[in-house]
């Protein structure tokens, strides 16, 4: 289907009851519907935006066009939890009715001041030709959970120098001083990220372009995310416009980050490494970080990629959130663990251990469609080990070691209804060590995959059949010693 401006920017009341009713209906009668992830009841889920902790509760906004698995009209939705598990639909959270906002409640991120949670967001606008002129606007929440707005954007232009693409703003407090980075485009077409200053998140200055190594990469950086954590300072972005380069970078667009020295806010200065990709699967994007209470960084991403067609299209929805992570740094790197809350969803439990020589073996129990599972391999001089999973007669997604290149490798050629081919369908990249842990959250259409407790992560969808839920383990070309827990969810 070919959907026009008109019906891409249509509101939500404007569908008739009958027309919604046929959406759920075509919704929930499709085959990949997950059981476990935040995803959409109807139409398109993209960006994770306002993921916070306000009152008792876990709040996680995502950018939502209701009438469609489309990029359109974007509200914000939220959900909520205490748990960071049992999420609870709470409905539209933000929706585009300002003249600032009209043509879409674009990502922000949130935060707690005087009493009530903050949204701090990008307004898309258009005029009469179809030129975007964005506004960075402010709402606010109160302890009943009732959504204002103010009526007059806090930034209102775009900077010099800078062209329309300038969105996506994140907000952090530190001191008495409150500070954004907002995803920007230089006039030259390259990516950047521009910092603000308030105190009071409602009047802002702008303090200029943060100084990285990273002068041109990319035509666009989305979605940044500032923080400081064990010391060290943090930039996550998405830069649009990376060629690919060996293992890396094989996707439509990249979602990463630089680690370094605290951010400088007086000079703009941030002193850092080399970007590194933050899931080296096929579908992630557009992360967003929040402070627990406890002291956590805690991440969320977009399950999902612009400019994609994926196979639930035809069912009426698009796309679905991560599982939370927890953040920690581990030498140079970023480490991301899956939140331990989630072994809360853990059903019976089912082990094996086992010596693989050169054979493809299943055992009893070992299968399912929505499972964990946690597989270590060791004392192994097999050429290629690992585990195939969702699979059937025809159908199944390949996770393996391969010890002579050193390399994970995520295959999911067969993995049932072909998604984004043009882009490959193996992921890979580097992992050496003497032992090799594989931690797998499977769920309908989709897994989750933390190697090495974190040191690399795999996130994608897969769309196999109901019936293609074997899991087989394997060695070729030598043996491996290896132990498995799994759990149903």
């Amino acid at each position: 289907m070919i959907w026009t401006k008109e019906q891409r920017y249509r509101r939500i009341e404007e569908a008739s009851k009958e027309e919604i009713l046929k959406l759920q209906s075509e919704v929930e009668g499709c085959q990949w519907r997950q059981t476990f992830h935040i995803q959409p009841e109807t139409g398109l889920l993209n960006d994770p935006n306002g993921f916070s902790y306000y009152n008792g509760e876990y709040h996680l906004f995502y950018q939502w066009f209701p009438l469609g698995p489309v990029h359109g009209l974007k509200y914000w939705y939220h959900t909520k939890s205490k748990d960071l598990v049992h999420w609870e639909n709470a409905g539209i959270g933000i929706e585009p009715s300002s003249k600032f906002d009209r043509h879409g409640a674009y990502s922000g991120s949130a935060i707690e001041h005087e009493g009530k949670l903050h949204f701090l967001y990008t307004g898309n606008t258009r005029d009469e030709n179809w030129v975007r002129h964005p506004y960075q606007c402010l709402a606010f929440m109160d302890v009943n959970g009732k959504i204002n707005k103010l009526e007059q954007p806090v930034i209102d232009h775009v900077p010099y120098g800078y062209t329309d693409h300038f969105r996506d703003p994140k907000v952090w407090k530190a001191g008495n001083e409150y500070y954004a980075v907002i995803g920007a485009q230089r006039e030259n077409e390259t990516g950047c990220v521009v910092l603000y200053r308030s105190l009071d998140l409602q009047n802002w200055n702008f303090e200029g372009e943060l100084r990285t190594s990273l002068s041109s990469f990319g035509y666009m950086w989305e979605c940044p995310d500032y923080f400081e954590l064990q010391d060290q300072g943090v930039l996550i972005f998405s830069p649009q416009g990376l060629n690919p380069n060996g293992d890396m970078f094989q996707n439509i667009y990249q979602s990463g980050y630089v680690l370094g020295e605290p951010l400088d806010v007086r000079t703009r200065t941030l002193t850092h490494g080399s970007f590194q990709e933050l899931d080296r699967g096929f579908d992630f994007y557009a992360p967003q970080t929040m402070l627990a209470p406890d002291g956590r960084r805690i991440l969320v991403g977009w399950m999902g990629l612009p400019e994609m067609d994926y196979p639930t299209d035809k069912n009426g929805w698009a796309h679905c959130l991560t599982l939370p992570r927890e953040l920690s740094i581990r030498g140079s790197k970023l480490i991301q663990q899956p939140v331990k809350e989630l072994q809360g969803l853990r059903k019976q439990q089912h082990k094996i251990k086992d010596v693989l020589f050169d054979e493809k073996k299943v055992y009893e129990h070992f299968n399912g469609t929505s499972f964990e599972m946690i597989c270590e391999f060791e004392n192994f001089d097999a050429e290629v080990f690992g585990v195939e999973f969702r699979a059937g007669t025809k159908e199944k997604t390949i996770l393996k070691y391969d010890a002579l290149q050193k390399k994970v490798i995520l295959d999911r050629t067969f993995s049932g209804e072909p998604v984004g081919e043009q882009y490959g369908t193996e992921r890979k990249c580097s992992v050496d060590g003497s032992k090799i842990k594989l931690h797998l959250f499977a769920d309908i259409s989709s897994v989750e995959i933390f190697i090495n407790d974190g040191e690399e992560v795999f996130t994608s969808r897969i769309f196999p059949g109901a019936d293609s839920k074997e899991i087989r383990f394997f060695a070729e070309g030598g043996r491996a010693l290896f132990q498995a827990s799994k759990w149903d969810i």
